[in-house]
């Protein structure tokens, strides 16, 4: 199958061109790297109220995209084995298509995840997996929207979505303090959460390298070859809390 610009999206806010999605990167890397030298001298940021009200937005918004993604591909009856794009402007077309772009626009508003670990000076959260999780879900996502925006992707946002109502649930949880954090002894299972839900998408994208399925091969190769790299980050991450954090 091959692959050209959905004209229905192509137009869209930052998806015209590679170049708006670009510079949000570039922003974001310049943050990474001078952010930390700007707070060296400067008392970290409490930001509490601020936190709070962001990550309850987060988790709305997480809720949303789930039950579009959820209610567009039921009443479309897709299939979770093989979904061809529907490129046409039916009225579910267009809508798994606008949940597709406000998924990828969440991806940017999550890059605020690490301005705030750096004003509150939380560099320690601020590594390699962070950074790179953040920042390739960013083009990822832009290419999705751009070339496949539904289809077999619905099911990548769908999953995402549901482990971020209770990612940003946790966050929310979190911000509010100390004396909250006797209610937050389920972090270990928020990663496993996490880990589980990359083994289901690395299992979706794969099978459909092994059928028929009118569905870009290049587009479900990417999903699987990132979504181990992501396995093997965040197996790395647990060992290191949970294992080895414990001995």
């Amino acid at each position: 199958v091959l692959c050209f610009p959905d004209p229905r999206t192509d137009p869209w806010p930052l998806v015209y061109s590679p170049l708006p999605v670009t510079l949000v990167f570039a922003s974001y890397l310049f943050v990474v790297a001078l952010g930390p030298i700007y707070m060296r001298q400067r008392r970290p940021l409490e930001l509490r109220g601020l936190l709070v009200f962001y990550n309850l937005s987060m988790m709305a918004l997480s809720s949303y995209m789930f039950c579009e993604f959820l209610v567009t591909s039921v009443l479309g009856n897709y299939s979770y084995l093989c979904q061809p794009v529907d490129y046409s402007r039916s009225e579910l077309g267009m809508r798994m298509a606008r949940v597709c772009w406000w998924f990828f626009f969440s991806k940017v508003i999550e890059l605020l995840d690490t301005v705030f670990f750096i004003l509150r000076k939380k560099q320690e959260q601020v590594t390699f997996l962070h950074v790179y999780h953040h920042g390739t879900m960013l083009f990822n996502w832009w290419s999705g929207v751009k070339y496949v925006p539904g289809g077999q992707a619905f099911f990548i946002g769908m999953l995402n979505s549901l482990v971020h109502i209770f990612m940003y649930g946790y966050y929310a949880l979190a911000s509010l303090g100390p004396r909250m954090h006797h209610y937050l002894w389920w972090k270990r299972y928020l990663t496993i959460l996490q880990l589980c839900q990359f083994v289901a998408i690395a299992a979706h994208s794969s099978y459909n390298l092994f059928t028929e399925c009118p569905f870009p091969d290049g587009f479900n190769t990417a999903v699987f070859l990132y979504i181990l790299s992501l396995m093997a980050l965040f197996l790395h991450f647990y060992y290191q809390t949970y294992i080895r954090g414990k001995q």
